[in-house]
C-alpha cells in the first residue's frame, strides 16, 4: 500500500490497494455517517406521520439500491475513477462532464462534508449543553477541527485513512445495533403508544419530495465507491460485491433504527429536535446517556473520512483529463495521497460552515445531487444504444434504470415548482460553469503569462508538497 507502479513508458500511476472489506467500509462508512442521526427528523417534519415516514425511509433505501445497481453497470463497464464524472464524460463528451465537476466542486462535495463535520460538532458539544442548543459558533470550530485533522490523515497515509474508515464503521455499526435493540425492547414491553393511528400526518407532493431529500441524504454515498475504481482490486468482481453486502445491510439498520426512534420520542420531540439520538439516549439510557453523543461522533467523523477521500480522488481525475488545475494531479512521491487535491477540498469545506443550518444546505444541494446522478443513468442508457459491443461485465433490466429515473424525475420536478428560489441558485451555478469551461479548458491558445504563472504555481506546489504527477492508465477518450 502506498507503492506506487511505473508503466512501460515511465509514467507512474496508481496500485491497486483497497480490498473488498475496505469498499464495503467506504459505502456503509460514507453511508451511515451523520444521516441516520438527523435526516429522522427532516423525514418527520415534511410528513408529520410515522408510517409514511417509515415508508418513506424504505423507499429510500430501494432506490438507493436501484441506482447502485445501475452504478455497477457503470462501475464495471467504465473502470475510471470520477464516478459521476467519468460516465457523464463517456455518454456525452467533455462540456457536460466539466459542468458536472463544477457543481461537485462548488456545491456538492463541499456540503455534504460541511454537512457531516456539523453534525459531529452538534454531538460533541451537546453533553455539555444537556438542557439548551449548543452554541453555533462551538458547533462550527468543533466541525471544522474535524475536517483540518481528517484532510492531515489523508494526506499522511492511505493506509491510516482505510483503517480509520473500517475502524468507526464497525463503531457506528455497534452503536446502532444498541440503538435498534433497545428500541425493540422497548416496543415489546408494551410501548406502543406513539403508533396509535400511524398514517395521521400533514404532507402534500412538495412535502413528500423534501422528506425523500433528507432520507436519501441519509443514504449518500452508495455511489462513493465508483469515485476510486482504479484503486480497488478486481473492480468487475469486488465492486458489485461490495453493493450487494452493503446496501441490504444499510437499509435493514436504517429502517429499524427509525422504528426505534419513533417508539421512544414523541411526536413533537421529533419535529423539534434534530439530536434525535441524543434524546433517545436520555430517555432510555439514564446515566450512560453520555455515550450516544460519542457514538454518534464517532459515526460522524468516519462519515467525513469517506467523504474527504473519494473527494480528492474525483479532482484529480478531473484534472488528469484537463478539467481541473494541474495541481490536482498532483500525489505524494511516497505516500500516494493527493495532498493538493485534499487541502483545497478542506478550504471549500470550510467556507460552507459559515451556515450551521444542515436542512437549509440538505435542501440546497439535493437537486443538483439527483440531477446529476440522473445525467449518468441517462447516459449508461444511451452507451447502450450508441455502444453496444462495449464489456459489460454487470449488465442490469432495462426496468431498473427507468425505474430509478422516473423518481429522480419526481425528486427534481416537484421542488423545482415548490422551491424555486433554491433551484434558480443551483442552476445558475451550473450555467456559470459554461463560459469557465471555454475559457480555461477549450481555449488553448492562451496568452504566454497565462502558462508561465501555471507552471511556476505547479513547480512550487510539487516542491511544497513533494509531490509528482500520477497518470491514470486510462483516460475518458480511450472510451470515447
Amino acid at each position: 500500500m502506498g507503492e506506487e507502479t511505473q508503466a512501460g513508458d515511465g509514467k507512474v500511476t496508481l496500485k491497486r490497494k483497497i480490498t473488498l472489506f475496505n469498499g464495503v467500509g467506504i459505502i456503509i462508512g460514507t453511508i451511515i455517517g451523520s444521516g441516520i442521526f438527523i435526516s429522522p427528523t427532516g423525514v418527520f417534519r415534511e410528513t408529520k406521520s410515522v408510517a409514511v415516514s417509515l415508508i418513506i425511509w424504505l423507499a429510500c433505501g430501494l432506490l438507493s439500491t436501484l441506482g447502485a445497481l445501475c452504478y455497477a453497470e457503470l462501475g464495471t463497464s467504465i473502470s475510471r475513477s470520477g464516478g459521476d464524472y467519468a460516465y457523464i464524460y463517456t455518454a456525452f463528451g467533455p462540456l457536460p462532464a466539466f459542468l458536472r465537476m463544477w457543481i461537485a466542486l462548488l456545491i456538492i462535495r463541499p456540503t455534504t462534508q460541511a454537512i457531516v463535520a456539523l453534525t459531529f460538532g452538534q454531538y460533541v458539544v451537546k453533553p455539555f449543553f444537556p438542557d439548551c442548543k449548543p452554541p453555533d459558533d462551538a458547533v462550527k470550530l468543533l466541525a471544522a477541527v474535524c475536517l483540518c485533522v481528517l484532510t492531515a490523515v489523508n494526506c499522511i497515509s492511505v493506509r491510516w485513512t482505510m483503517r480509520i474508515q473500517d475502524v468507526f464503521t464497525s463503531s457506528k455499526l455497534l452503536a446502532l445495533i444498541v440503538i435498534i435493540l433497545s428500541g425493540i425492547y422497548y416496543i415489546c414491553i408494551g410501548h406502543t403508544e406513539n403508533f396509535q393511528e400511524p398514517f395521521e400526518g400533514q404532507f402534500s407532493a412538495g412535502s413528500i419530495a423534501l422528506a425523500f431529500y433528507s432520507g436519501l441524504f441519509a443514504f449518500g454515498g452508495w455511489n462513493y465507491l465508483n469515485f476510486v475504481t482504479e484503486e480497488l482490486q478486481d473492480p468487475y468482481k469486488n465492486l458489485p460485491r461490495a453493493i450487494w453486502i452493503a446496501m441490504p445491510m444499510v437499509t435493514i439498520i436504517y429502517v429499524m433504527a427509525n422504528l426505534a426512534y419513533l417508539a421512544v420520542i414523541s411526536k413533537q420531540e421529533m419535529i423539534s429536535s434534530t439530536a434525535v439520538a441524543a434524546i433517545f439516549g436520555d430517555r432510555l439510557f439514564g446515566g450512560w446517556s453520555w455515550m450516544i453523543p460519542v457514538f454518534v461522533a464517532l459515526s460522524t467523523f468516519g462519515g467525513v473520512n469517506g467523504v474527504l477521500f473519494t473527494s480528492a480522488r474525483l479532482f484529480a481525475t478531473g484534472a488528469q483529463e484537463g478539467h481541473m488545475p494541474g495541481f490536482f494531479t498532483l500525489f505524494h512521491i511516497d505516500k500516494q495521497t493527493p495532498i493538493p487535491s485534499l487541502i483545497f477540498t478542506c478550504f471549500f469545506s470550510l467556507l460552507m460552515l459559515t451556515n450551521s443550518n444542515v436542512f437549509d444546505l440538505i435542501n440546497y444541494f439535493s437537486q443538483t445531487l439527483w440531477l446529476s446522478v440522473g445525467a449518468s443513468v441517462v447516459g449508461m442508457l444511451w452507451l447502450r444504444r450508441t455502444k453496444p459491443d462495449m464489456p459489460r461485465p454487470i449488465t442490469v433490466h432495462l426496468a431498473i434504470p427507468y425505474i430509478f429515473l422516473i423518481a429522480i424525475a419526481c425528486l427534481v420536478i416537484i421542488p423545482a415548482i415548490t422551491n424555486p428560489t433554491d433551484t434558480a441558485i443551483g442552476l445558475a451555478i451550473l450555467l456559470s460553469g459554461i463560459p469557465v469551461y471555454y475559457v480555461c479548458v477549450k481555449w488553448k491558445t492562451k496568452p504566454y503569462c497565462y502558462d508561465a504563472l501555471s507552471g511556476c504555481v505547479l513547480r512550487f506546489l510539487q516542491k511544497l508538497c513533494s509531490c509528482i504527477y500520477v497518470d491514470s492508465p486510462e483516460k475518458m477518450s480511450d472510451f470515447k
